[in-house]
This record gives structure tokens, sequence and C-alpha cells, in this order.
């Protein structure tokens, strides 16, 4: 039984690597196209009033 509680908590673990790369990735991806994302948000603003 503490193998199978050790193999859980390296899952664990390892979901929470993925998460944290993926979390990473998408800030980067948002700081490097801000201006973009700026206007795409304003021209949506824009088109609902």
């Amino acid at each position: 039984m503490g193998l199978l509680r050790e193999d859980a908590g390296q899952g664990l673990v390892e979901y929470a690597l993925i998460i944290a790369v993926i979390a990473i990735a998408v800030i980067l991806a948002m700081i490097f196209l801000r201006d973009q994302l700026s206007n795409i948000f304003s021209n949506i603003g824009n088109n609902l009033t």
C-alpha cells in the first residue's frame, strides 16, 4: 500500500508542474501580446455598445 501512495503523490506533483508550465506560458503570451489583446477587447467593447 505504501507504493501506491507514493505513486499517487508523484502523479500529483507531475500534474502540478504541468499546470505551472502552462500558466507561465499563458502569462508570457499575454505579456508579449498585451497591445493586440487590448485592441481586441476594445473592439469587442465598442461593438457591444
